[in-house]
């Protein structure tokens, strides 16, 4: 699929969150002659601050509906050929505290999404975006293993749990119906614009108002870390780009263990290990997710080049420094987290 002379029209739900709204900038920079619509119920999570921006734009047009409303999803991919699909609940805690929203929005308004598509029939290419988390957890002594797209599907927590039914519901989509599904799976995402109850942000602000941070367990966790602008633009190869009916893993090739990360940003906020407030363990906490992400290397020549440590962590934590205005509001709606 060429980019240059198709003005392509493409939908982009869940773009008022952290990864959809960094997704939406990025190709207004890359593809301006697209126009995108911003479909978006602005959940607690939704916040239409991350886009200013792009507000004005005469190719950006912004639908404040429900994933689950299939009359106005219809209405808003008409003329549209391309749909990259970021709508989900995505706190772990939130859904061991109560799994019902993770199943309506991320498995009924997946399937209200693709039967969408399906009777709109514009759609030419369908990026459901997924995560590494449905591959359950490796051990932390074997780091030779990594999460292949072959890895068998072992999710542990009702979010994952839910991301996994997605993926399969898309996929199906493009075994019984011919249409046309790709699937990517990412790691850790970090970056501006991410609501303050994920851990850098959280661990950032409250360090920023003299708080201490919450750290799980024993801290040993490993998570791969990927820059949401990498993400972004593995994300577009993916959907310019992908072959259909192919899943896609998409790493930072950045594995820190939990009590690394918290180390490196109260080095860099000058702060000592005093600051950490242990917490008990999350219930089923994966030990270690490590993405290959040697398929889209090869397939489509992507590879992360912003997610190098410290630097873009350092990055990452002056931009909430300097943003005290775009989070501040939000702080007072996000429910406690660790790592």
């Amino acid at each position: 699929m060429t980019n240059s002379s198709n003005p392509h029209r493409l939908l982009v739900t869940g773009g008022a969150g952290f990864i959809g709204s960094n997704f939406i900038r990025f190709v207004r920079a890359e593809r301006p002659e697209w126009t995108i619509v911003n479909y978006d119920a602005l959940t607690y999570a939704g916040n239409l601050n991350s886009l200013e921006d792009v507000s004005g734009d005469d190719h950006y047009e912004f639908v404040h509906a429900d994933i689950c409303d299939r009359d106005a999803m219809i209405d808003a991919l008409d003329g549209c050929d391309l749909v990259v699909h970021f709508a989900a609940e995505s706190h772990v805690d939130r859904s061991i505290l109560d799994s019902g929203p993770f199943i309506s929005t991320n498995v009924v308004g997946t399937q209200t999404l693709l039967d969408a598509c399906r009777e709109v029939g514009s759609v030419q290419r369908f990026v459901n975006i997924g995560t590494d988390e449905v591959y359950g957890e490796l051990p932390l002594d074997r780091t030779d293993l990594l999460f292949t797209e072959r890895t068998p599907l072992n999710p542990h927590s009702p979010y994952s749990a839910s991301k996994t039914a997605a993926d399969l519901l898309a996929l199906s989509y493009h075994h019984t119906f011919g249409f046309p599904t790709l699937v990517t799976r990412c790691s850790n995402n970090f970056g501006p614009y991410q609501f303050p109850e994920k851990v850098i942000p959280l661990f950032v602000t409250n360090l920023m108002e003299g708080k201490k941070v919450p750290l799980y367990g024993d801290g040993l966790n490993v998570r791969d870390w990927l820059h949401v602008v990498d993400h972004c633009e593995a994300v577009l190869a993916v959907l310019e780009r992908g072959r259909l009916g192919e899943i896609y893993n998409i790493g930072g090739n950045n594995e820190r263990s939990n009590i690394e990360l918290t180390r490196t940003i109260l080095t860099i906020m000058g702060f000592g290990e005093d600051m950490i407030h242990p917490v008990e363990d999350r219930l089923g906490h994966d030990r270690r997710y490590a993405i290959d992400a040697s398929k889209i290397r090869e397939e489509l020549g992507w590879v992360p080049t912003r997610s190098a440590w410290p630097q873009a962590l350092a990055e990452t934590i002056t931009w909430y420094q300097e943003h005290e205005a775009w989070w501040r509001p939000l702080a007072v709606r996000h429910a406690p987290a660790a790592i």
